[in-house]
């Protein structure tokens, strides 16, 4: 599938992970099972549904073959969502991050991306 997938991390979730070297998870990834991804195609709708007008998250930016078979690749819950979305099944470990960066809001409230997010 995508060789790059993404996911949007609370800033002191992702403190703390950096600090164990491995993401384990917010709350509701918790509660699902799974770590929730997005392509970046997925990312900008993702945003606007689960993270609407939340200031203080990293874009995190991650190599999916190097997760392995941990990452599937499965329709959203209740499949109200076209496509297939990338789910980690386990930690993100660190070694598999290819960048991190603050996800500011504009003064509309909506996520800034950066260049490359369509």
């Amino acid at each position: 599938m995508e060789p790059l997938i993404y996911t949007m991390v609370r800033a002191a979730d992702w403190r703390e992970a950096e600090a164990a070297g491995a993401y384990r998870g917010s709350a509701d990834d918790r509660r699902d099972g799974f770590l929730h991804f997005s392509t970046a195609a997925q990312l900008r709708a993702s945003a606007a549904k689960h993270r609407a007008g939340e200031a203080d998250l990293v874009l995190v930016e991650a190599e999916a073959a190097a997760l392995g078979p941990a990452l599937r690749w499965e329709p959203a819950a209740g499949g109200k969502r076209p496509g297939l979305f990338p789910h980690l099944y386990g930690a993100l470990p660190l070694s598999a991050v290819r960048s991190a960066a603050a996800l500011p809001l504009g003064a509309d409230g909506a996520h800034l991306f950066p260049p490359g997010i369509p």
